[in-house]
């Protein structure tokens, strides 16, 4: 069930998305060569508590396995959900993202952004480039009473256009009270998806997940990071919307 927020819940979650904007610029700028990915999160884990609000990722997921950390930081062909570690040392030229959410006077917010490590190739400029522009071309389709898999046409069509595919394994979705709410929304479009008309007050994770080679994704040993099938690079960008009558009021940024 799609959950429509209230006047008071948005509020919450355009405080709590305005915060979690500030936390990662923050920790954008410990993005740099010879950092480790365990400071990064011990960072933001201080940054959110600081903030007045709770890591959501920590403790996510089964009781008996649960997510270990306050982020999740993504390195090159890493596309999501790797869990920081002291072993895990940024080189000049990585790009790295770092996925958080926060709980906030009771609502959530989820952002992604995807951060150079000094001075990066061409080839990873444009795929982070293309990726921030896609996000953003798709959230340009956002308004109560459009179709949601508009969005996902335009962030797939943006990303083909310049040479890259986008994952079909992991998708974004609704979030606020809980941070996996409905309804799931895919990054690209296919005949026969089930069609959603958005609705004012709807909050969504608007996560396009771009790659270099093949869409395929595989699981790594620690089944928590999903790595690019072809090892080739990997960029992500996500935001937390509300849609409005006019258009997405976009939560998380500054």
């Amino acid at each position: 069930m799609i959950i429509i927020k209230s006047k008071k819940e948005i509020e919450l979650m355009r405080q709590g998305g305005k915060l979690l904007a500030k936390i990662m610029e923050r920790l954008g700028e410990a993005v740099v060569p010879g950092q480790n990915t365990f400071e990064i999160n011990k960072l933001a884990r201080k940054l959110v508590f600081d903030m007045g609000g709770f890591p959501i990722f920590e403790g996510y997921g089964d009781p008996k396995r649960p997510y270990p950390a306050a982020i999740c930081a993504s390195i090159n062909n890493e596309v999501v959900h790797s869990i920081p570690s002291k072993d895990k040392i940024l080189k000049e030229g990585d790009i790295l993202k770092i996925d958080i959410g926060m709980r906030y006077l009771g609502m959530i917010t989820d952002m992604t952004r995807t951060f150079s490590a000094g001075k990066i190739s061409p080839e990873a400029q444009k795929i982070v480039d293309v990726t921030r522009e896609a996000l953003d071309k798709g959230i340009g389709k956002i308004k109560a009473g459009a179709r949601l898999s508009e969005y996902g046409r335009t962030v797939e069509g943006y990303a083909k256009a310049n040479g890259f595919s986008v994952v079909r394994d992991l998708v974004g979705h609704g979030v606020g009270k809980e941070l996996h709410e409905d309804p799931q929304i895919p990054n690209y479009y296919y005949r026969g998806m089930r069609e959603i008309i958005l609705k004012e007050g709807m909050t969504l994770a608007l996560e396009p997940m771009i790659n270099a080679g093949t869409h395929y994704v595989k699981v790594s040993a620690d089944n928590w990071t999903y790595v690019t099938k072809d090892g080739k690079l990997s960029a992500q960008f996500e935001d937390t919307i509300v849609v409005t009558k006019n258009g997405a009021e976009i939560l998380t940024r500054v």
